[in-house]
């Protein structure tokens, strides 16, 4: 079954918080774009200063916003995501995403994350090569494909790139689960799992809605 996630890219916890509630009880697992302003331009919660939010859910003296209804899934578009993963990892994150490019050792992320406990993705943009990310499929649960060429922005135009990237994961390794964030939208989940994802990633389509519920369910609709 492909699965559809929603984006969130919290501006602060209050934004966060009031997203997670607009998915709790509607998809089992969401996906938070989490950035610097370093790797990329924009800067997200928790990389604001004076917030204590995220220090008090790493030691559960608070937990994340919706924690017993819905999971999360962090997307680590940062510099040295090596140091801080095991903190997303105690902050109850089911999968952890780090990119290729800002990745500098992949095994300190490995060992990290604990196995059969929480899933491990690679991401990759458009413009980078496959071989790049080939020397770790063995060690990781899934791939993610980035469906525009800017990444940290929602809203961007498709990459058609991202298509041949797809079937050339998928020719070579069948099983593989692929994730694609990016544009997707109504225009390219059809063709993108026609291609070979498996798991599309949707931000401003289904926030920018007004009915997140029946957007997701459409986009589901699509693509079974």
């Amino acid at each position: 079954m492909i699965e559809i996630i929603p984006a969130i890219m919290p501006k602060s916890y209050e934004d966060l918080a009031e997203k997670m509630g607009l998915f709790a009880g509607v998809v089992p697992l969401v996906q938070l774009d989490i950035m610097d302003g370093k790797f990329v331009p924009a800067r997200t919660w928790p990389y604001h200063p004076g917030d204590q939010h995220f220090a008090n859910i790493i030691t559960e003296d608070e937990g994340m916003p919706e924690w017993e209804f819905i999971d999360f899934e962090a997307d680590l578009m940062i510099e040295h995501p090596e140091e801080v993963v095991s903190k997303w990892i105690s902050a109850g994150a089911r999968r952890i995403i780090v990119h290729v490019e800002s990745m500098t050792d992949f095994e300190a992320v490995r060992n990290s994350v604990p196995q059969d406990l929480v899933e491990l993705g690679l991401a990759l943009n458009t413009t980078t090569p496959f071989e790049s990310i080939e020397v770790y499929m063995q060690d990781i649960d899934f791939v993610q494909c980035m469906g525009i060429e800017k990444i940290g922005l929602q809203g961007e135009a498709f990459d058609e790139r991202v298509l041949e990237q797809v079937r050339n994961i998928r020719s070579r390794y069948p099983e593989m689960p692929i994730s694609i964030d990016g544009s997707v939208n109504y225009e390219t989940a059809r063709i993108l799992v026609d291609a070979g994802a498996t798991r599309l990633v949707s931000g401003s389509t289904i926030l920018k809605s007004g009915d997140v519920s029946n957007t997701i369910e459409d986009l589901r609709n699509l693509v079974q």
